[in-house]
């Protein structure tokens, strides 16, 4: 399913708007509030939830982990480094996971206009830009060009 806005909570920081892969959530113009413009459209990644430091998205679970007639909370503590998922079920029980996310300062990360256009024999490998560098490895395992007709064993 997907997210939703508490209108009480968000103070249209805009963080959800910058980090929604799919540009469905926006800022309303009148109230200054964050809005799904296209719920059916969302791809249910939950960035906007995590991206929130108000805690104003919510979502609900899936079937799999957090049966119908539940809530789910996401509580996004950066002093941690973590993300944690309420589960509240009817019967009152609650279950808590708790993942890490990313630590980084917003804007800290430099965007790709930053790094130098790709070489020709880089625009011919499996690798993606910059790849080794940013992972701080020498190189990553390739399947070989001539092995790629033989299929896989």
């Amino acid at each position: 399913m997907p997210t939703f806005v508490y209108m009480t909570r968000c103070d249209g920081c805009g963080y959800c708007v910058d980090i929604c892969p799919s540009d469905i959530m926006h800022i309303d113009k009148t109230y200054r509030r964050a809005y799904n413009i296209e719920p059916n459209m969302c791809w249910e990644c939950y960035s906007c939830v995590k991206a929130c430091p108000q805690h104003a998205i919510d979502c609900r679970g899936y079937a799999d982990f957090a049966p119908m007639g539940h809530s789910v909370r996401a509580l996004r503590e950066e002093e941690k480094g973590t993300i944690s998922w309420k589960i509240k079920f009817r019967d009152g029980e609650e279950k808590d996971f708790v993942s890490p996310i990313r630590t980084t300062p917003w804007g800290s990360i430099p965007p790709p206009t930053d790094y130098a256009a790709p070489s020709a024999d880089a625009m011919k490998s499996q690798e993606l830009a910059h790849e080794p560098d940013a992972l701080n490895v020498d190189a990553l395992p390739a399947m070989p060009p001539e092995r790629f007709k033989e299929g896989l064993l």
